[in-house]
């Protein structure tokens, strides 16, 4: 074995999760950054069996790994229930999380505070970039679905994807 685990260090890891129907600019800004304070980030991409995506399960995961391997210590898993189980199953401690408005704090502490309790897992805010901080993959579907420009919101692959499915629709 090579690497910081040889030499009896533990690796450090954290988890980015999230539905990504689609990934954004500001998604990748978060992963991008968690991914160079970190040995390895997990991007967890959420199961709700309850909402229809844009983007079946396995169509994100392709995206997201596509877009996120310059990094090479990004993988891109899927998971269903809660995240503190993903945690503990692959030994995560900390969940990163991008803030970018109070009212994304007001619901994120509720839910840091939460997992921290069932598990101990600990949840990291990262401010979002300014540039994104009024973006959501919700916000990017509704304006591509209405022909508006996304093309400065997603990779270029994500664009390219987004363009053919809602040419489907």
């Amino acid at each position: 074995m090579t690497g910081p685990e040889s030499e009896g260090t533990q690796v450090r890891r954290a988890v980015c999760p999230g539905s990504f129907d689609p990934i954004t600019n500001g998604h990748l800004d978060i992963i991008a950054r968690a991914s160079s304070l970190y040995d390895e980030v997990y991007v967890a991409v959420m199961i709700n069996q309850a909402k229809k995506g844009l983007f079946e399960i396995e169509e994100r995961i392709d995206l997201i790994r596509q877009v996120t391997a310059e990094y090479g210590n990004v993988r891109v898993e899927s998971f269903h229930g809660l995240l503190v189980d993903f945690c503990k199953q692959r030994e995560i401690p900390a969940i990163v999380k991008g803030l970018r408005a109070v009212s994304d704090f007001d619901y994120e502490l509720q839910m840091a505070q939460m997992n921290n309790g069932l598990s101990g897992v600990e949840t990291l805010f990262i401010p979002t970039n300014p540039t994104y901080s009024f973006l959501s993959s919700s916000l990017v579907k509704e304006v591509a679905t209405w022909g508006g420009d996304v093309s400065h919101l997603v990779p270029p692959l994500v664009l390219d994807v987004l363009s053919e499915r809602l040419k489907q629709d």
